[in-house]
């Protein structure tokens, strides 16, 4: 199935590498970028932790040696297990494993570090066969599955600059891509204006979607923008994120850091002028049209942390991190225009209203050797979707990760860096009655080369 080979998408030339693709964990963000941050429990504002810091704070980029270059090259598998369920029926994910490549090019002249890197942002999806009873949601099959995939990526221009012997600054400018696949069966009488999903209609979908009329007593209705490509979705957009980051030595063992990543300014999501189609039971034939994703954004990020060198072979590090979910994820709001004469176009709005999210990363290194480094952490985070809004295709409410992880000096050039995370089962039930577990195994792997 198509929800097995993607969902965070990276770049064209990353995906001549493996097809871009995982679940989020912290609401629709990553718990980590890179297996040094993600073996120490996500811990990323005060650490070296190469090339992924331009995806956390761009200043530890500046950690790296004066004259040098790195290069890494870097995947991920992640395995999610989502489950959705009502009295008598179960319905499982058939998205259960994804894998993930990203790059990063960095280079050290004097107090300035600078480069490039692609990296998946964030996403979220899941894919139910036709079979299930979110196929049927007045008890007769449409014929259609249920799916979802949004993905978002990036491609990162970051500089750093060491302003003195303690103080480096950094910034990064992204450039930003999303893209959605969805596929939703309802109710007819979900149609109707002001009392289900659709909140305005013109041409032909007024009066259909107007009190009293006969499609709203239809047993189901689907709504369907889905693609076959591997590496975008049917709807597809565009823009720019920048961040801002510090870090400040106080002294030989003890590091501050901090950064903040701006809202995404990203364009609205659009397919092309029939990529979309409408289909209610009782309708002869589904109309085709082009739907369009509004003001669709990634949230704001402040985070704050700091590391500990205890003692030659141990280090231990902590982030505190504060998501600002509530300010990006009010509503989920969709516009379809009709391709067909005279039918006009329909608005929905799917309410949201998720929660600021706090992270706690907690992590520790320990160098066994001149050539093997051991990591463990634990990251601690809320579910910011409030029950009654959780949905089956949106299951973001993964909370808490166990992490560990090992770094091999491969040569004196090369390091070879992975982390596994588990984050166990949570289950919430919606404000339709359906309930939703989601749990999560998942593997990074990094080679990284100095020259």
């Amino acid at each position: 199935m198509k929800a097995t080979r993607k969902i965070f998408y990276l770049t064209p030339l990353c995906a001549l590498l493996a097809a871009g693709a995982a679940h989020a964990t912290n609401g629709m963000m990553m718990e980590g970028y890179g297996p040094i941050s993600t073996g120490m429990g996500g811990a990323s504002q005060a650490i070296d932790h190469g090339n992924a810091g331009m995806e956390q704070n761009p200043a530890t980029l500046g950690m790296m040696a004066d004259g040098t270059s790195r290069l890494d090259v870097a995947f991920g598998i992640l395995g999610p297990d989502v489950t959705s369920s009502v009295p008598g029926e179960v319905a499982k994910s058939g998205g259960t494993s994804y894998v993930m490549p990203a790059f990063g090019y960095t280079k050290r002249n004097g107090a300035m570090t600078y480069g490039i890197g692609m990296f998946a942002q964030g996403g979220m999806g899941t894919e139910y066969d036709a079979t299930s009873f979110l196929s049927k949601p007045m008890g007769v099959f449409s014929g259609f599955p249920s799916r979802s995939e949004l993905g978002v990526g990036n491609v990162i221009f970051p500089i750093a600059y060491q302003v003195n012997s303690n103080l480096t600054v950094g910034a990064t400018l992204k450039f930003v891509w999303s893209s959605l696949d969805m596929q939703m069966t309802v109710p007819g009488a979900a149609l109707q204006q002001g009392a289900g999903l659709v909140t305005s209609a013109t041409g032909g979908f007024d009066p259909a979607t107007s009190a009293g009329s006969p499609l709203l007593s239809a047993q189901w209705a689907t709504i369907k923008f889905s693609d076959e490509n591997d590496f975008t979705g049917a709807a597809k957009s565009t823009g720019f994120g920048a961040s801002l980051g510090a870090t400040y030595k106080v002294n030989k063992d003890v590091m501050l850091g901090a950064s903040y990543q701006f809202k995404s300014a990203l364009h609205d999501m659009e397919t092309s002028g029939s990529g979309a189609s409408m289909n209610i039971q009782g309708m002869p034939s589904p109309d085709y049209g082009q739907i369009t994703v509004i003001d669709f954004q990634m949230p704001s990020v402040f985070a704050v942390g700091a590391s500990w060198q205890v003692s030659p072979a141990l280090m231990l590090a902590a982030d505190l991190k504060y998501i600002g979910w509530a300010d990006a994820m009010k509503s989920f709001q969709l516009r379809y225009d009709s391709a067909t004469p005279g039918m006009g176009s329909v608005s929905f709005t799917m309410p949201q209203n998720w929660e600021d999210q706090t992270v706690l990363n907690l992590g520790m290194a320990w160098k066994a050797n001149d050539k093997l480094t051991l990591r463990a952490g634990l990251s601690l985070a809320d579910n910011p979707i409030p029950d009654n809004y959780v949905n089956p295709l949106f299951p973001a409410i993964v909370e808490n990760h166990a992490t560990l992880g090992l770094g091999y000096k491969v040569s004196e050039a090369g390091d070879f860096n992975m982390s596994v995370t588990m984050a166990p089962k949570v289950t919430v039930t919606s404000g339709a009655g359906v309930e939703i577990s989601h749990a999560q195994t998942n593997w990074q792997f990094m080679y990284s080369h100095r020259f």
